[in-house]
Order: structure tokens, then C-alpha cells, then sequence
């Protein structure tokens, strides 16, 4: 039997100013729509600001509801909005934050599958990685060069 090692290429962010100046607006443009997301009842408020080629950059946060199954976590009403609206435009990175109102979030909060499967479908599509950036409340932020370094054995077309 081969064995064989993942490991995910990343870097690590002590605050906010360390990051590019142009990333440091996606983070506070996340941050932003954290604050506006719907989360009545996990309490659990993510931000998330795609950046687009063109230098526009998409919203998103997520939005819940008493169906739980029926939610939209920030990253997919991110890239669905820029889908939607920007279809032809290359998305080039992506600026995701958390907030609990139950306690303090210091720790980088990676994308949930569903999210990281939902955005590699965008960078197989545009056939060009996405930076991922990613924080809690607070403290570090991590950068991944790709979804498909989050999602290293995805689920893709060629499967079909």
C-alpha cells in the first residue's frame, strides 16, 4: 500500500494590516456585510467580499431561516450574486469573517464543504485559482492561494 501526504499551502496573517492594501478593503467590506447578515437563530453572523477582475467587489452573508436545510451560508450568496450578476467577470479573491453574539470568534473559520464545493465549481469554471481569506472576529487571518487547497479531492464535472 502507498501512502501519501496532504498537506495545504497556506499563510498566516498576525492582523488585518499585514495584508495587501487591496485585501485589507475585501476584509472590511466582509466585515460590513457580517453585520448585516440574518442569523436570528445560530446567532452565527459571516461576511463575505469577492473581488472581481474588474475590481468590483460582491457581497454576501448568510442568511438563515426556521428551515434550517433552506439556509445560505455568506461564501454562496457571494459567489451566486456574482454569478448572477457578473457572469463573465473572473473572481479572483474572496474575503470571508465571522462574529458570534454568543462569544468571541478569535480563531480563522474556514469555508463548510458545501461552500468549498460550490466555489470550486466557480474556479474550475474560470479555469484560475480564487485566493481565500479567512478570519474570526479577531485575531489571525489565513490565505490559501485556491479553493481546491481547501478542497484538495474535490467532486468535479469530469465525474459525470
Amino acid at each position: 500500500m502507498k501512502k501519501q501526504k496532504i498537506e495545504i499551502p497556506l499563510e498566516v496573517f498576525e492582523t488585518v494590516s499585514e495584508l495587501p492594501i487591496d485585501i485589507q478593503e475585501l476584509m472590511n467590506k466582509a466585515q460590513q456585510a457580517r453585520e448585516n447578515a440574518y442569523a436570528p437563530y445560530s446567532r452565527f453572523r459571516v461576511g463575505a467580499a469577492l473581488q472581481l477582475s474588474s475590481g468590483k467587489i460582491v457581497l454576501g452573508n448568510n442568511q438563515e431561516n426556521a428551515a434550517f436545510p433552506s439556509d445560505l451560508c455568506a461564501e454562496r450568496v457571494a459567489v451566486f450574486n456574482a454569478g448572477a450578476n457578473f457572469p463573465n467577470e473572473t473572481i479572483t479573491a474572496l474575503a470571508i469573517t465571522v462574529r458570534s453574539e454568543n462569544k468571541k470568534i478569535s480563531e480563522a473559520i474556514a469555508p463548510c464543504g458545501a461552500c468549498r464545493q460550490s466555489l470550486a465549481e466557480y474556479e474550475q469554471k474560470q479555469k484560475s485559482p480564487i485566493e481565500i481569506y479567512f478570519m474570526g472576529e479577531t485575531g489571525e487571518i489565513i490565505k490559501v492561494a485556491s479553493v481546491m487547497d481547501l478542497l484538495p479531492l474535490g467532486f468535479d464535472a469530469k465525474y459525470l
